[in-house]
């Protein structure tokens, strides 16, 4: 969601330099680790000062913590601003640590983070203007969305968008061959219950299935799988 600058004056822990240019860049930035540490990735959206989209920034960083994933966050949208006109930026991220640390409120003693500090503030140093300021996650959805998305095209997840440019996984429900063991027999009754199951065996994947996640389990309502069966979830949200 686009930041008007009256939003922006209401955030506080706000600016390292006052009072901004008449034209300066505004990054939505985000970074994230499943796991933590875990498949690591950022998202930035850059607009312009009056809130129109220039630029979208994301990537897949491999196994790496939060803090690291919000830090290269930043210095993409650092990077971004050097080479671009003008060479002036307000980061919004919704690390208060990364935030802190930045203005010098909190000591960075990581020596990982210690090193993407100095990079970052390298890159401030040669900006003509500067600030960096706190946000919530819910002002930041659209940073977010993009560093999932970094991070699941990263696993080797394949990515849609809906409409209205909400992130899909789509379902490959993989169903392999019956086995001789255990579960052959179980998976054998499964699709001659299951007219869905058996057409998969007929013809490639993928299927389809509705469910709905209850006490955080999902639980199917047109179909049925066997034990075992691996699957990627497709989730409608906000819908």
């Amino acid at each position: 969601m686009p930041f008007s600058r009256s939003k922006l004056s209401a955030q506080r822990d706000d600016s390292s330099r006052e009072n901004p240019p008449e034209h300066y860049l505004i990054a939505h930035s985000d970074g994230g680790a499943r796991g933590n540490p875990g498949p690591a990735g950022y998202g930035v959206v850059i607009e312009d000062q009056s809130g129109r989209k220039v630029a979208q920034l994301s990537e897949y960083l491999g196994h790496q913590t939060n803090n690291f994933a919000e830090y290269q966050g930043l210095i993409a949208a650092l990077e971004y601003a050097l080479h671009h006109s003008p060479k002036a930026i307000k980061v919004i991220s919704d690390s208060e640590l990364l935030v802190r640390q930045i203005k010098g409120i909190y000591k960075v003693k990581n020596a990982t983070l210690q090193d993407l500090h100095g990079r970052a503030k390298e890159l401030i140093a040669k900006l003509d203007w500067f600030a960096i300021g706190h946000a919530l996650r819910e002002q930041n959805t659209e940073a977010d969305r993009l560093a999932n998305q970094a991070m699941d095209k990263g696993m080797g997840k394949r990515v849609t968008t809906d409409h209205a440019g909400r992130t899909l996984l789509s379902a490959n429900l993989a169903i392999g061959k019956d086995r001789e063991d255990e579960k052959g027999s179980r998976r054998s009754e499964d699709r001659a219950a299951n007219p869905a199951l058996a057409a998969a065996d007929a013809k490639p994947f993928p299927i389809e299935l509705e469910g709905v996640i209850r006490k955080g389990v999902v639980e199917l309502v047109n179909g049925k799988l066997p034990e075992g069966t691996r699957v990627q979830v497709r989730a409608k949200t906000g819908l």
